[in-house]
C-alpha cells in the first residue's frame, strides 16, 4: 500500500497583513523525500507553519489537501491525527510534562480509546529509538526540553518523529544549531524512516544536510513561492555557486519576502 499524498496548490498565506507565500505548488508522496532550499526569509518556515495551523499565519487563497481531505479544515490536532508531523527549529520547553509521558500521550491521540499502546512495548520502542538516536536514557524523564541542549532538543524531535510513525514529516531547519557529530546522527534517524509510506518534506538553508540525507526532489524558494526544481544535482549547483544563477536567470533582484518567513 503506497503512502499518503500531500498536495499545495497555489497557497497565498499572510502575516499581520503582509503576504509572505504568493502562490507555492508542491506534491510531496509517500516514499519520497523532497527539501526546499534558499536563502532566509524566502517564505520556507512559514510554508511550515502554514500546513500545521499555525494560528499566526492567515491562508488567504489557496488548498493544502492529504489524501484529498482539506487539511485546512482542520484542526492543528487534528492534522497531526491525520498523518501530519513537524519537527520545529525552535522546540518549546514544557515544564511538569516528561519526555516519556509526553511521547506515550501523543501515541495514544492518535489510537482508539481501549487500544492504548502498552506500557512495556512502548518502553521497549522507546529505548530502542533512543539508543539508535544516541540519546541519555535519562532524558526520557526530564521535563520536555527543558534545560536540554540545541542538540538534544533536534534529537528529541526525530525520536517523536520515530515513535509517531507519521504519514508526512515536516522538518523545519533539524539541522540549525548542530555540530557534524549531532547532525550524523538526525540524520540517520530521518534515512530509518525512509519508506514507500513515508514522505518528507526538508527545509533548509544549508547544504550540509543534504550531504547525508539524499532527496529525490529539490526546490528553492524566493520570494514566497517555488521558483526552481530539481534532482539531487541541484543540492551540488547551489553549493557550488550559491543562488545568485538563479536570480540572475530569473531577473529576481530581491529574494526575501520579509521578517520571520
Amino acid at each position: 500500500m503506497a503512502g499518503s499524498t500531500l498536495e499545495i496548490k497555489d497557497l497565498h498565506v499572510e502575516i499581520e497583513g503582509q503576504e509572505i507565500l504568493k502562490g507555492v505548488n508542491l506534491t510531496i508522496k509517500g516514499g519520497e523525500f523532497h527539501a526546499i532550499m534558499g536563502p532566509n526569509g524566502t517564505g520556507k518556515s512559514t510554508l511550515a507553519s502554514a500546513i500545521m495551523g499555525h494560528p499566526k499565519y492567515e491562508v488567504t487563497s489557496g488548498s493544502i489537501l492529504l489524501d484529498g481531505e482539506d487539511v485546512l479544515e482542520m484542526e492543528v490536532d487534528e492534522r497531526a491525527k491525520a498523518g501530519l508531523f513537524l519537527a520545529m527549529q525552535y522546540p518549546s520547553e514544557i515544564t511538569g510534562v516528561t519526555t516519556s509521558d509526553f511521547l506515550r500521550s501523543s501515541i495514544n491521540a492518535h489510537r482508539e480509546k481501549g487500544d492504548e499502546i502498552p506500557l512495556m512495548k512502548f518502553i521497549k520502542e522507546m529505548d530502542s529509538a533512543m539508543d539508535y538516536l544516541e540519546i541519555d536514557k535519562n532524558m526520557a524523564q526530564r521535563y520536555l526540553n527543558a534545560g536540554f541542549s540545541g542538540g538534544e532538543k533536534k534529537r528529541n524531535e526525530i525520536l517523536q518523529l520515530m515513535m509517531l510513525k507519521p504519514e508526512i514529516g515536516i522538518l523545519d531547519e533539524i539541522d540549525s544549531g548542530l555540530d557534524i557529530d549531532a547532525l550524523k546522527v538526525v540524520a540517520k534517524g530521518i534515512n530509518k524512516l525512509r519508506n514507500e509510506n513515508f514522505g518528507c518534506l526538508i527545509i533548509t538553508h544549508y547544504q550540509r544536510l543534504l550531504d547525508y540525507i539524499t532527496p529525490d526532489f529539490v526546490h528553492v524558494m524566493m520570494q514566497g513561492r517555488v521558483v526552481k526544481s530539481g534532482g539531487a544535482e541541484l543540492v551540488e549547483r547551489l553549493e557550488a555557486e550559491g543562488y545568485d544563477w538563479i536570480k540572475q536567470e530569473l531577473g529576481i533582484e530581491e529574494e526575501t519576502v520579509g521578517n520571520n518567513a
